[in-house]
């Protein structure tokens, strides 16, 4: 089994599949879940490729995943190519190792060997592959999931390959992720001469009681599951380079609130409105809506990870809702249990991205186990 993971995951990372390219990467994983016995439907939207393969009726867990990597950065500062995967001192190296390409290979490997011992079972396995996810997510899962939901498909339970865990694999699983929207606000001045300021209005001096308010908003205490939500400026911009004597006539600030289920979209909104409404300026915004907060905090699904963890680990999992978003978010439509397991993510998007080989093979069974807990 370790040795068919290895192999699989190399002919994926050898494949410099930066998002939202894919380069064969889909095609590979088709032609093995095609060899026993999966549907595949390949779906290209723009320069996006989509897999949607599944196999059985009924109940049905989806594996989710991406194909497409972020970029390496200076490859002068690798140790290896990072398309060129290496193994050194028992670390199988190369872009896209830990976030995801391996986790994949994972994946296929225990469905292979699941199918291998079970010929049929109760229930259906389907994969839900994108090359977008990395990037704009346009295109990729958020779209499947819409032509999905227009055929009225029943999607039970989502397993996610995102890296999760912390030193070992499977010692935290994420059970939910907090929801991100984000908005660009121009607040407009009157531009002038720096040495007549009588004479113009600076939108910055004037923008920064509101931007104070924005820094100093809380919105809720969060719960059990979740931290605050959390507001941060991630940008702030007016006026030309190496202009030293003109008052803008405007300025851009870009902010991000990741939230949890304790607030709505509507009501972040709202706020933010407040703030501008109270300090009486001329702005312009836009908001960008990324995903909703999603949670399973119990069901079969949670329960049988847990319990599959247990049996190859013998230690029961931390329970985690920290991190960023994942494609996970586009599967709340679909009032699927959404669980995120996958492997040690301390060098996910870095330098020198790597995977302990190990962790492969214990990855591989515990996907194995669990698709044996939830229809054997």
């Amino acid at each position: 089994m370790l040795e068919d993971i290895i192999t699989l995951s190399k002919q994926l990372i050898k494949l410099p599949s930066i998002s939202p390219l894919d380069l064969g990467c889909q095609k590979i994983i088709s032609k093995r879940l095609k060899k026993i016995g999966f549907c595949i439907e390949n779906i290209k939207i723009n320069d996006t490729n989509n897999l949607w393969a599944y196999k059985g009726t009924g109940k049905t867990l989806t594996f989710l995943g991406h194909t497409d990597v972020v970029p390496p950065g200076n490859v002068n500062d690798w140790n290896t190519d990072p398309f060129n995967p290496v193994i050194k001192n028992n670390f199988l190296f190369g872009r896209g190792s830990a976030d995801m390409k391996c986790a994949l290979s994972a994946m296929i490997i225990a469905t292979e060997s699941f199918f291998k011992k079970f010929a049929s079972i109760s229930g259906r396995v389907s994969f839900l592959l994108t090359s977008d996810e990395e990037s704009l997510g346009n295109d990729g899962t958020k779209k499947i999931i819409e032509i999905l939901k227009s055929r009225n498909e029943k999607i039970n339970y989502c397993l996610v390959g995102e890296p999760t865990s912390n030193l070992k694999v499977g010692d935290v699983i994420k059970n939910g992720r907090r929801g991100s929207i984000s908005a660009e606000i121009i607040f407009y001045g009157v531009q002038g001469h720096i040495a007549y300021p009588h004479l113009a209005n600076n939108p910055i001096h004037s923008s920064l009681n509101a931007i104070k308010d924005f820094i100093n908003l809380k919105l809720d205490s969060g719960n059990n599951f979740f931290q605050p939500s959390s507001l941060q400026i991630f940008y702030i911009k007016s006026g030309k380079k190496n202009i030293t004597n003109m008052i803008p006539s405007s300025i851009k600030v870009g902010l991000n609130i990741r939230y949890n289920t304790e607030i709505t979209q509507e009501k972040i909104i709202m706020e933010i409105n407040k703030i501008l409404d109270k300090c009486k300026l001329h702005y312009q915004i836009n908001w960008i809506f990324s995903g909703n907060p999603f949670l399973t905090n119990s069901g079969f699904l949670l329960k049988t990870v847990k319990k599959s963890i247990f049996e190859i680990n013998k230690f029961i999992p931390k329970l985690s809702t920290s991190g960023g978003t994942s494609d996970g978010r586009f599967f709340t439509c679909m009032n699927s249990e959404i669980i995120e397991l996958g492997l040690v993510n301390k060098t996910i998007h870095k330098v020198n991205e790597c995977v302990k080989i190990n962790d492969l093979y214990l990855l591989s069974k515990i996907y194995t186990n669990i698709l044996k807990n939830l229809f054997i």
